[in-house]
């Protein structure tokens, strides 16, 4: 099925979503609530997104042929990584079938150092970058981009995978060995006072919506809380706006998308990454904003308008993660000692293993107070214990 770019898809049109995981099931809830029909695609039987859909087809992302009939079978697709053949896409694309974001943009934005240099040529504001192919580019990023540096795969990295901030000479070849075989990237190291980012939607008609800046906290690159709106000035809170604008302009496609960004200590921006797709950082808006993201990507692909991004209470979001003590199969305790509580929400993603910090689920948490907020997750969070089933 396809159809042409402004036509609008009424419910109960068919929607295919390449990706079963945490951020397709918050979409599919989504468009099952407004009436759509959906299919998932993903390897694992029983993926969190399908356990909310109406069907999945049980394949590879590298199955050309399994994402061929999901086209066939749906009016439009979306997707919810980043890890998927682009050129699938942009071959069916060819063949008439609606995929937003294009597989045209998905390649770009793949490999981090084309998706920096696009941002670079634009004149975007991202930390200096070097292509590494070999041993001896590696030394000579040391003179043009001094230590520490940050060593990247090219693609495939997320959630801390992918990279790691060298500090030594020493640390160098270690950080070549856990990188073999992957085209690599080197990057200044920014020294960042705080981490921001924003959601940003475009429709098929070109409108953008803006969500809150938000500040995001990490832990060995693992998102743990966000939290929103982040407290920033009005002529930062521009800036990170007209910036986002830039890069979306530059990207030139429709859907939601994430753009992380890092604050130094004197107000300066620099981009770190854009995601493609809803973000881990825009799960706050299930409960916070007029429209979730997950909402806003179901709009924008079916040629719907844009909702209202407002923000109608300010939130915390914080990670559920897998402890270090339970792998494999996994049920939970002290859930009661959460929910007692006004105000949070409690999202768990079904998914059937655990691993040392693997995103399981996420608490959102309104109050009036940022920091109330805050205190109130984190004493949640402590509550919820992971056991092995």
């Amino acid at each position: 099925m396809s159809m042409n770019k402004h036509k609008i898809l009424q419910p109960p049109s068919r929607i295919g979503i390449i990706g079963g995981g945490q951020l397709g099931r918050m979409i599919t809830v989504e468009a099952k609530r407004m009436g759509y029909h959906v299919t998932i695609l993903d390897p694992t039987p029983s993926s969190p997104a399908a356990q909310v859909a109406d069907k999945q087809i049980t394949a590879s992302f590298s199955d050309t042929s399994a994402i061929k009939k999901l086209a066939e079978d749906c009016d439009v697709l979306t997707y919810e990584f980043e890890h998927i053949n682009a050129d699938t896409l942009i071959d069916l694309e060819l063949e008439g079938y609606n995929i937003y974001p294009s597989g045209k943009s998905l390649k770009i934005i793949q490999d981090k150092y084309i998706q920096k240099a696009m941002l670079k040529d634009a004149g975007i504001p991202v930390p200096d970058f070097i292509a590494i192919n070999n041993f001896n580019d590696v030394l000579n990023c040391i003179e043009t981009l001094g230590i520490p540096f940050v060593l990247k795969t090219r693609s495939g990295g997320y959630d801390g995978k992918g990279n790691s901030i060298v500090k030594s000479m020493k640390e160098i070849e270690k950080s070549l060995d856990e990188f073999k075989g992957f085209s690599l990237m080197a990057e200044r190291f920014i020294e960042f006072e705080r981490e921001l980012s924003i959601i940003v939607a475009r429709d098929l008609n070109n409108n953008y919506a803006f969500y809150p800046i938000v500040e995001n906290f990490h832990e060995s690159s693992i998102l743990r809380m966000t939290k929103a709106p982040a407290c920033i000035d009005n002529v930062l809170a521009n800036k990170v706006r007209n910036v986002s604008k830039m890069v979306l302009e530059n990207v030139d496609d429709y859907g939601v998308f994430c753009i992380e960004m890092f604050l130094t200590p004197n107000n300066k921006i620099y981009i770190n990454e854009i995601a493609p797709r809803p973000h881990n950082s825009g799960h706050y808006t299930i409960e916070a904003c007029v429209t979730s993201q997950f909402e806003q990507l179901v709009r924008v692909i079916t040629g719907m308008p844009l909702g209202s991004t407002k923000q109608n209470y300010p939130c915390v979001m914080a990670n559920i993660l897998g402890s270090d003590t339970v792998e494999g199969q996994y049920g939970f305790e002290g859930i009661e000692g959460v929910l007692c509580e006004g105000d949070i929400h409690l999202h768990l993603y079904g998914k059937q293993t655990t691993k040392k910090m693997k995103k399981i689920g996420h608490l959102t948490v309104l109050n009036n107070s940022v920091e109330i907020a805050e205190e109130k997750a984190l004493r949640a969070l402590e509550k919820i214990v992971v056991k092995p089933l």
